[in-house]
């Protein structure tokens, strides 16, 4: 769900008797169609092109938000959420996609780190809006989730003449167009003779379920699942959590803001370090001391206001660092072929968690009160660090072919498109 959605969801809950099975169902239910999604828009986007299906999910998104404003009852608007979940993730390996193609080596962390930037910044919008909305009375719930059709109209609009990227355009043969990209994009000074061409057949999707890449797979989803479980369920009940913690049901809404504004400085902060620091050491780090704030939260629920707020925005800007390499790591390990694929697919597996955290964040909080639910929080991160201090990669400082090739001294191990070299740019 959106900021606004979370914020909605306070009103919402009352006014048709959600029971708290059915809150987390309406919390988790985006992040369940965002499994379906990242399945089938991944495999698209590496099939028909990364350009194709890159405006037209956004009228999708725009279509199903206005669909909330008329819901009569829970049932319909899970529909509505689960089918946005869908349109959202097929969103993730399209534009990471083209960023990731188009960059340079040494802008490309910085800049999909700027994706994720982008994403707390419209939390934060998001929050701010919702919390105005809610002047509207019983009813504020509705125009807060018709909302989000809002931005998704402006970035339609934003989207209109992207161009294809040119390494998937020579991944699939179609060289006079990817020069033409090229052309149009960079001037005539880089042609395709600056890209390296495949020798081999390119990886294929199998080869994502088995091998060096599986591997790869299976720890960019643990780490990946165990930094957004928390940040998934901080934002769908920030409100909730806060006032739990002691902060009043008043600046709850105020608080989930200031909350996103921080994790906005921790994302910022890692996007300016990426390249000095390394992919490695953010994500080992963050992990862990993002885990012992929210376990300072977890054993002492009933510290001073300033602790619980120090202890909160320790974790925002520590998770930072984990936050912008979900969105790195996948782009950087798998080849051209295949990129769009594995970032689907690490998105639909990674909302599996993301989905189950959710759901159960409102029974426990019902159940075990907000201390173990802090720790068992706490307890996620540690084992995303467990698993990157044993396999995280360092990428940074390698051309993206090199990054994705499993072993760049096997002459049969196939390569994605070489990245553009930066003395081009």
């Amino acid at each position: 769900m959106t900021a606004t959605s979370w914020v909605a969801l306070v009103q919402i809950t009352p006014q048709l008797g959600v029971s708290p099975g059915m809150e987390g169902l309406l919390g988790a239910a985006s992040l369940v169609g965002m499994l379906i999604g990242g399945s089938v828009f991944g495999w698209l986007t590496d099939r028909f092109g990364r350009q194709v299906m890159y405006t037209l999910d956004l009228g999708a998104i725009a279509v199903l938000s206005i669909l909330q404003f008329f819901v009569t009852d829970v049932p319909q608007l899970l529909v509505l959420r689960l089918l946005l979940g869908v349109f959202v993730a097929g969103d993730y390996p399209m534009a990471s996609s083209l960023v990731t193609e188009f960059m340079p080596r040494r802008y490309r962390g910085p800049m999909l780190s700027g994706l994720v930037c982008m994403f707390f910044v419209g939390a934060v919008a998001a929050y701010v809006v919702g919390n105005a909305l809610t002047v509207l009375g019983p009813n504020g719930w509705r125009w807060m989730l018709l909302s989000s059709a809002v931005p998704a109209a402006v970035l339609l609009f934003l989207r209109l003449g992207t161009p294809e990227s040119p390494r998937w355009l020579l991944s699939r043969g179609r060289d006079a167009e990817a020069a033409q990209v090229l052309r149009d994009v960079y001037g005539d000074t880089v042609t395709t003779t600056d890209l390296a061409v495949p020798s081999t057949a390119p990886t294929t999707a199998r080869d994502l379920l088995r091998g060096g890449y599986l591997g790869r797979l299976a720890y960019v989803v643990t780490f990946y699942t165990c930094s957004n479980i928390p940040v998934f369920a901080i934002y769908a009940f920030g409100p909730q959590i806060l006032d739990a913690l002691g902060l009043g049901k008043a600046n709850a809404n105020i608080g989930s803001a200031a909350l996103s504004v921080l994790f906005l400085i921790g994302v910022v902060v890692a996007l300016l370090v990426i390249n000095r620091t390394g992919r490695r050491p953010m994500v080992i780090w963050g992990s862990l001391l993002a885990g012992l704030m929210l376990l300072v939260m977890g054993l002492f629920p009933s510290a001073p206001t300033w602790v619980v707020l120090l202890a909160f925005a320790g974790f925002s800007v520590f998770n930072g660092g984990p936050q912008v390499l979900t969105w790195v790591y996948p782009n950087e390990l798998f080849p051209t072929s295949v990129r769009g694929t594995a970032v689907g697919l690490v998105t639909a597996i990674t909302r599996i968690g993301s989905a189950i955290g959710v759901y159960v964040v409102p029974i426990a909080l019902a159940s075990l009160s907000i201390g173990p639910t802090m720790i068992l929080a706490a307890a996620i991160l540690v084992v995303g660090f467990l698993a990157s201090l044993r396999w995280a990669p360092e990428t940074g400082g390698l051309e993206l072919d090199e990054a994705s090739a499993l072993s760049p001294q096997d002459p049969a191990q196939p390569t994605a498109v070489s990245q553009l070299e930066d003395d081009k740019r």
